[in-house]
């Protein structure tokens, strides 16, 4: 299965905090949060008219809103960025995160409409309350194949739980992009890895903007 695809289903992971509320974040556990809102964020995708028919604007403020404060993309870029993460400038880490962040907006929000008859199934919490860092498993159960392995690693920070991590088919979100990262720095250095990202976001951008492609 190509990244593509990939975050097709990780956008599953990271919708399921689409519309927690932050009191509600405050006195939630993290399995107790992600099971209760992956339910919302199923129903209202499966009967948004507009979400199915792939209104970009409408998908895109949805993310911007409501999914993006759950998620704590400043680590997971960290932890893309792997080493070459301590070699780069406070500038260039601010805007290494912000062409990231851009990125996972634009691939998550063109994968929230292919939401169709897909269930989440959990698996049992191995952590006890003291952990800071839990992984919550579950699955992806469609009409047709297998169940697609889904889990997501958070951490606890004052006030909430937040995303950093998620995995699809045994592969992490963070891993996979460590590698594309790599690469890009071999070739132009931490500035070359922000324009390449630069670059696919701006296509990514001008795609959104055309809107959904209407039958005739």
């Amino acid at each position: 299965m190509n990244i593509l695809k990939k975050l097709l289903f990780a956008t599953l992971a990271l919708g399921t905090l689409a519309f927690a509320g932050y009191a509600a974040a405050q006195q939630e556990g993290p399995e107790a949060l992600v099971k209760r809102i992956s339910q919302e964020v199923l129903d209202i995708a499966k009967q948004d008219q507009e979400i199915q028919a792939g209104n970009n604007q409408r998908i895109l403020g949805l993310v911007e809103e409501k999914i993006l404060p759950h998620v704590d993309f400043a680590r997971m870029t960290a932890l893309a960025a792997g080493r070459f993460w301590r070699e780069a400038t406070p500038e260039q880490q601010k805007d290494l995160t912000r062409e990231f962040r851009s990125l996972l907006v634009y691939t998550y929000s063109g994968a929230i409409s292919q939401v169709k008859d897909q269930k989440l199934e959990f698996k049992p919490l191995r952590a006890s309350p003291a952990d800071t860092e839990v992984e919550v498993r579950s699955q992806v159960v469609q009409s047709r194949g297998e169940p697609i392995q889904l889990n997501y690693r958070l951490a606890k920070t004052d006030s909430e739980w937040k995303i950093y991590d998620v995995n699809v088919l045994g592969a992490w979100l963070v891993e996979t992009y460590k590698g594309n990262f790599a690469a890009e720095i071999s070739k132009g250095g931490i500035d070359g890895l922000i324009k390449a990202l630069s670059d696919r976001n701006a296509k990514l951008a001008a795609s959104a903007a055309k809107g959904p492609k209407r039958s005739r």
